[in-house]
């Protein structure tokens, strides 16, 4: 996610003599990418991408405070100028209205009432808040957004007077409930959703996510309930998500924002309102806070530290820079001894986190470049599901297919199988989009039927399918399908692409058998373990689909080498009588059984009910003569005479 900053405002809260191009340079090599910065007047405007786990950058604090621990180390002076918040005034009465949290869903709520002046905006706020992307709307619905992208924690601000109640409850939302939200978007709710109802009822607020329109603050507002909600951040995702309502403030709370923050956006809130909507406080503070952070502490040796890093650094100036990043390092006999500031609790769980913070901060400019020892490397291959996906993507557009990528929710004409066993989906967006499709097939059939003027077409798909399952979430299988659409396209040929691919998986024990359905086409097993299925649809349609999952357990990069022999091969061609019923995977197995120089067997030609097997017999140890070949052919003879009744041709 991208933030949008001017110099002047970072420069409020970082007091250094480096040029904007030097802040951005040095901090893209360290914290966070910035992506361009734009001349604005006589200032700078940083376009910053800042990763999601770094919650605490989405801010200009947040950066001041990471480029004052940063560019020291590159040799420029930096110091961060904090907020100077004062101390609200503890003589007021109480707020005159009770809220009611529920801990599960809310860290911390604080709100205040204020008098306040409605107009127009300062012309230095407004420029800030445009500049950064947020448009600019009055004095008091401002310092709400100027707050947040100060201090990176969102705030809400009631017209009090329209909330109309002595009481405020914070709780889950009932599904089929309706809100309308302060862009005049009607909305209906899924269950589950964070939402503040007043003593009527009545929904007045969609926390963390949007204001609502019974409750918002226009030109005729002359009191104002400010607000700080700090929530859970998987509650606010997925009301997010599931509504569509991407808003500023649901993208940083669905982060976890430290609900530490919250007094201070309060305070400073108060004090910004007095300074721009001439507002007047005229109760105390309110601070509900059931779910304060807990301490975390994290000890690494010093020996790791240097290992990990690879080679031996200054570990008190690294100590230094943590410290200017609100960490409390302690540096012990032979180890580190971390306390995690509350912004950073989510982002450091493991002795690694804190190595990877030393060495950042530290510099990856002042680690020595070290050539191993000879000038050798060490690989370690590590073959996970992506790399063999990816492997198998390549292998099948070297051999002419196209991938595609189809939706997962399928209408009831593209779901294959008994609707009853299907998973639907409670809120489906059309008739289209009822039920998770439990095979790609289909899918990958009406790209096929909407691509009809091809004359030939290979796709394929790696994808999941969702099995319904009882009183739970369905289960989930990964699934590799594909269809080949050209004139008399052959059985074997896809037969062969399949049996290709899966050796070249290190996979080679597969097995084809009839269809269970008694369809034309085959069933593939890996020994006793059903794989999948090709089937043949038309003489020119023939699709396959295979348990992806099944592929990941037994796909393998160890290969077994064989010496070239030293001997040449002797090849010969037999053709043989058979019964329709019989398999000739049974019979190749049965000739491969009759002697271990016998190296290749595979069905050359069928023509009617004679087979044509092309078999290649070669020794390791001598020259075979037309000896050997005629007794090894006898025995091959006799045995599928014996097993098959077979007939020579």
């Amino acid at each position: 996610m991208n933030i949008k900053i001017l110099d002047s405002w970072l420069r409020e809260h970082l007091k250094t003599k480096a040029t904007p191009k030097e802040i951005a340079e040095k901090l893209s090599l360290t914290s966070l990418s910035v992506e361009r910065i734009e001349e604005v007047g006589k200032d700078f405007l940083y376009e910053m991408e800042i990763t999601t786990n770094r919650i605490d950058l989405f801010s200009v604090i947040g950066i001041a405070k990471e480029a004052a621990a940063i560019l020291p180390q590159f040799g420029i002076n930096a110091e961060f100028i904090p907020l100077t918040i004062k101390k609200e005034n503890g003589s007021l009465t109480n707020l005159p209205i009770v809220i009611n949290t529920n801990p599960v869903l809310v860290n911390r709520v604080c709100a205040v009432l204020m008098e306040v002046d409605t107009g127009k905006s300062n012309p230095q706020v407004q420029e800030r808040l445009e500049t950064s992307g947020i448009r600019s709307l009055n004095n008091v619905i401002d310092v709400t957004n100027y707050v947040m992208r100060t201090l990176g924690h969102p705030s809400h601000v009631f017209d009090f007077d329209r909330l109309n109640t002595k009481k405020l409850a914070i709780r889950e939302a009932k599904k089929g409930e309706r809100i309308k939200t302060l862009d005049a978007k009607e909305y209906t709710l899924l269950g589950g959703e964070i939402i503040a109802e007043n003593e009527k009822g009545e929904i007045v607020d969609l926390l963390g996510i949007m204001g609502l329109s019974n409750s918002i603050v226009t030109e005729e507002t002359k009191r104002i309930l400010y607000f700080i909600d700090n929530n859970n951040p998987h509650k606010i995702r997925n009301a997010s998500m599931s509504l569509g309502i991407r808003s500023e403030a649901a993208t940083i709370n669905e982060k976890g924002i430290d609900p530490e923050l919250s007094m201070d956006a309060m305070l400073y809130g108060i004090e910004l309102f007095e300074k721009y909507a001439s507002a007047k406080q005229i109760s105390k503070v309110l601070d509900i806070y059931p779910n304060k952070p807990k301490n975390k502490t994290i000890n690494v040796s010093l020996e790791k530290i240097n290992k990990i890093i690879g080679v031996e650094i200054d570990i008190k100036k690294s100590l230094n820079a943590l410290s200017a990043l609100d960490f409390k390092p302690r540096l012990l006999k032979d180890s580190v001894s971390v306390d995690i500031p509350t912004n950073r609790l989510d982002d450091m769980e493991h002795e690694e986190d804190v190595i990877e913070e030393i060495a950042r901060i530290y510099g990856y400019h002042n680690l020595s470049s070290i050539l191993p020892q000879n000038g050798q490397t060490q690989r370690n291959f590590f073959a996970d599901d992506f790399y063999w996906e990816k492997r198998v993507k390549n292998t099948m557009k070297y051999w002419g297919f196209t991938e595609v990528l189809t939706y997962s929710f399928v209408s009831q004409s593209l779901f294959d199988g008994p609707i009853e066993n299907a998973v639907e989906i409670s809120n489906p967006l059309t008739e289209d989009f009822v039920f998770m499709r439990n095979s790609l097939v289909p899918s990958l059939l009406n790209v096929i039927n909407e691509n009809k003027n091809f004359e030939q077409i290979k796709i394929f798909e790696i994808a999941n399918v969702y099995i319904k399952n009882a009183n739970k979430l369905p289960e989930e299988i990964p699934m590799f399908s594909g269809i080949y659409k050209k004139d008399d396209v052959s059985f074997y040929e896809v037969k062969g692409t399949i049996e290709q691919l899966l050796s070249d998986l290190g996979i080679n024990n597969i097995s084809f058998k009839n269809t269970k359905d008694g369809g034309i086409g085959a069933s593939l097993y890996l020994k006793d373990e059903s794989l999948g299925q090709i089937e043949v649809l038309d003489s020119n349609l023939i699709d396959f689909e295979l348990n992806f999952k099944i592929i990941l357990k037994h796909a393998s990069i160890n290969r077994e080498y064989v010496k070239f022999a030293k001997y040449p091969p002797i090849v010969e061609d037999l053709t043989l009588v058979l019964e329709q019923e019989v398999k000739t995977e049974d019979v190749i197995n049965e000739i491969k059984k009759q002697d271990k120089i016998i190296v290749d067997v595979y069905l050359k030609d069928t023509y009617e009910q004679s087979r044509t097997f092309h078999i290649t017999y070669q020794s390791q140890e001598n020259n075979l003569t037309k000896e050997d070949i005629l007794t090894i052919r006898t025995q091959i003879i006799k045995a599928v005479e014996k097993h098959f009744n077979a007939k020579i041709g």
